[in-house]
């Protein structure tokens, strides 16, 4: 995972200066020395969310081996989600307020845990919390690491992108990593994937060690980045949350329905439906690092109101474009697009809450990603009603809501240290 980042690299400051809105939030490229930190962030972010990407890519498994009901399959994505996703903000406020340096690494060595042991338990009710567990896991790493991500990268959107991009990787790698294993030694071999957990729990527990060590001699806003404060803007932060919500039903939806979108609309092969998901969630790395970079050109602001606008052509095309193979590369454009606000709504969210950074990635990064889960039973309605292309037309009008939200963004005021 760690070599898939590091390709990435940090990137050239650009040739001429911004060309930002003057009320925008300022942009400027990560100090090199903040890049170590940032790979690190972004490795374990990846490991972190490849446990959200495993439990979806198990269902099927415990279906096939432990002939769960779909009904009780539904139930351990809900545990899932649930286990994501309401704890984060509470979990985000105790990060602002107590010294949790050590929750980070906990929660990725846990969402490790209790993903990877569900397929070794024997009751049902046994599975569905270890999987709630691990989602807590995931809970726990989001706030604390969006807010260390964001001391070391300091203004710089790109380097924001990068430990975004993270999360990303570790989602699209966790069904082509765990299918193999799964289809060849069924549901136990979810067992395999706890070593990375603990590698990274580790990795962060040496690297917290290093920079408490280096801030006896070196001071701690040297060693550990900068934090700011300022007037917390709730109203503006309250519609970026919406815009996040709204982004995530769309590219929930998009990743639950693609591939039956392709089996039974498209009428194209297995093979080329797990293509379709691949390509949707590559275009989602793609747009997140992108993203990033073009914050830093043109402003934060200009950037999500630029992603939203771009997220309806982009759906229209996918859903009306003829053939198997030619929605192929709309696929890409789809999870490129939509993700392009991503990371730079977590910055901007971190923006309008300067003294609550954690309270911030908590629901940036969790809340607002995992709604989109929660909303996935009312597309399976519409799926059950008029097939996969009738939620395909549905998803073509939520990139209008993002768009209406991210015309009443307002400027966050400058920040202080």
């Amino acid at each position: 995972m760690n070599a898939i980042l590091t390709q990435a690299g940090p990137p050239e400051p650009p040739a001429t200066a911004a060309t930002t809105e003057a009320s925008d939030a300022s942009a400027a490229p990560a100090p090199q020395r903040a890049w170590p930190r940032m790979r690190l962030w972004a490795t374990a972010h990846a490991v972190d969310d490849f446990y959200q990407g495993l439990i979806p890519a198990s269902v099927p498994y415990f279906v096939l081996d432990r002939h769960y009901s779909y009904l009780a399959a539904s139930g351990l994505t809900l545990a899932a989600t649930l286990g994501a996703s309401l704890p984060q903000p509470f979990i985000g406020l105790a990060v602002d307020r107590f010294r949790l340096g050590g929750l980070a690494a906990a929660g990725v060595a846990i969402a490790g845990l209790g993903a990877g042991l569900s397929g070794l338990a024997g009751s049902y009710a046994l599975v569905w919390l270890l999987i709630l567990v691990s989602g807590a896991g995931v809970a726990m790493f989001h706030p604390a690491a969006g807010k260390s991500a964001r001391e070391a990268a300091g203004e710089s959107a790109s380097a924001m992108s990068f430990f975004a991009a993270g999360g990303s990787v570790g989602f699209f790698l966790a069904p082509v990593l765990a299918t193999p294993a799964l289809s060849a030694l069924g549901v136990g071999a979810t067992a395999l994937f706890i070593p990375p957990a603990l590698l990274a729990g580790y990795a962060l527990l040496r690297a917290k060690a290093r920079r408490n060590a280096a801030a006896g001699t070196a001071g701690a806003v040297g060693a550990h980045g900068v934090s700011y404060t300022g007037p917390d803007q709730w109203r503006p932060f309250a519609v970026l949350t919406g815009i996040e919500v709204v982004r995530s039903i769309a590219f929930f939806g998009i990743n639950t329905f693609i591939e039956l979108y392709w089996l039974r609309s498209l009428h194209a092969s297995r093979a080329l439906a797990g293509t379709a998901l691949a390509c949707f969630l590559v275009g989602g790395v793609l747009g997140t690092l992108a993203g990033g970079r073009i914050a830093d050109r043109i402003g934060t602001i200009r950037t999500v109101r630029l992603g939203s606008a771009l997220g309806l052509p982009a759906l229209v095309a996918l859903r009306l474009c003829p053939g198997a193979f030619a929605p192929l590369l709309f696929a890409v454009l789809a999870g490129l697009v939509l993700n392009i606000p991503f990371a730079v709504l977590v910055k901007l969210g971190q923006d309008y809450l300067p003294a609550r950074p954690g309270t911030a990635a908590g629901v940036t990064l969790g809340l607002g990603v995992s709604v989109g889960g929660l909303v996935s039973p009312v597309l399976g309605a519409i799926a059950d009603s008029h097939g996969p292309r009738g939620v395909f037309t549905v998803l073509c009008a939520v990139p209008v809501a993002a768009m209406a939200l991210a015309f009443l963004l307002t400027p966050p005021h400058p920040r202080q240290q």
